[in-house]
């Protein structure tokens, strides 16, 4: 398997715990009733809960673009190299950073691991059009 697949792999994994972060810690600020019922009250997430569902969205948007970008490179032949290895080593090392700085609410440094995931995801979807 390809290190862009590895990384996707990691991807869909953090999908996971992000989905599980989100879901956990509304269940504990709403309780167990409201979780389990119909949800007919529209109660929204706040605090940690809300830091980690916006994160959670976050993830989201990207990932589908990340995914789609590294099925394509399988597709045709073009992963390994430097440019989509590190691309894709890139997207996941700062999604992974993103989601406990969001938790944590730091802000100047989760941004930067916002940007990082960004600028890594553009080279992966660089490397679709152009191998160096």
């Amino acid at each position: 398997m390809s290190v862009e697949s590895w990384m996707l792999f990691g991807a869909m994994v953090l999908g996971l715990v992000h989905l599980t972060a989100a879901s956990f810690t509304f269940k504990a600020q709403v309780g167990n009733a409201y979780a389990v019922g119909a949800r007919d009250q529209d109660l929204r997430p706040s605090g940690v809960a809300g830091r980690l569902d916006r994160a959670q969205r976050t993830f989201l948007e990207t990932f589908a673009i990340f995914a789609a970008a590294v099925l394509l490179l399988e597709a045709l032949g073009r992963t390994g190299g430097w440019l989509s290895q590190s691309g894709a080593i890139l997207y996941l090392a700062g999604r992974v950073l993103f989601l406990p700085l969001y938790a944590l609410g730091v802000p100047w440094i989760r941004s930067f691991s916002w940007n990082a995931a960004t600028l890594g995801l553009v080279m992966v979807m660089a490397a679709v059009v152009w191998r160096p």
